[in-house]
């Protein structure tokens, strides 16, 4: 197994952590959204903006805890205020998508607003991936391995040449 082949593996673990808090994720946003929709006569982006929320601290948690939990935890708030920034940003994007629908379209009926949500939340779910890799849950520095030995230098003579001396002059 060559450098390339662990770093794919990796990378695909990394993935299906992040997916896994990910996926736990939406199903918190959409139960969230889905509960404070029909118990509340908020409107349907309020109701969505506090869901996005709810799920952000639950996200949080997970990939500090499970994801992420082997990166570096040294400079914890400079994590947190990047990931609250990077999450407001996740949060405009899923729900400006659920606005324009829902005002710009004019889609508005329980089915078409957790479809929007939906996706507004996939497409988010990529910007929040790269930046959460990227800025907030940074890598360790890599341990210096130490270069292997160089091989001995192979001899062309059979027989070992005597290393020179100074002749003594009489």
């Amino acid at each position: 197994m060559g450098h390339g082949a662990s770093r794919l593996r990796r990378i695909v673990r990394e993935v299906a952590k992040f997916g896994a808090v990910g996926g736990a994720g939406v199903l918190v946003n959409l139960a969230v959204f889905n509960l404070v929709r029909h118990t509340t006569d908020l409107q349907v982006v309020r109701a969505s903006v506090i869901a996005t929320v709810v799920a952000i601290v639950f996200n949080y948690v997970g990939f500090r805890y499970f994801t992420y939990r082997d990166r570096d935890k040294s400079r914890r708030t400079r994590e947190m205020t990047l990931f609250l920034l990077f999450s407001a940003i996740g949060l405009v994007i899923e729900n400006g998508v659920l606005y324009a629908a829902t005002y710009g379209f004019g889609w508005n009926t329980p089915l078409q607003n957790n479809v929007f949500k939906f996706l507004g939340i996939g497409i988010a779910t990529l910007f929040r991936f790269w930046s959460y890799r990227s800025w907030v849950f940074q890598a360790l520095p890599a341990r210096e391995t130490p270069a292997p030995p160089a091989p001995a230098p192979v001899l062309r003579n059979e027989q070992a040449v005597p290393p020179k001396t100074k002749q003594q002059v009489p």
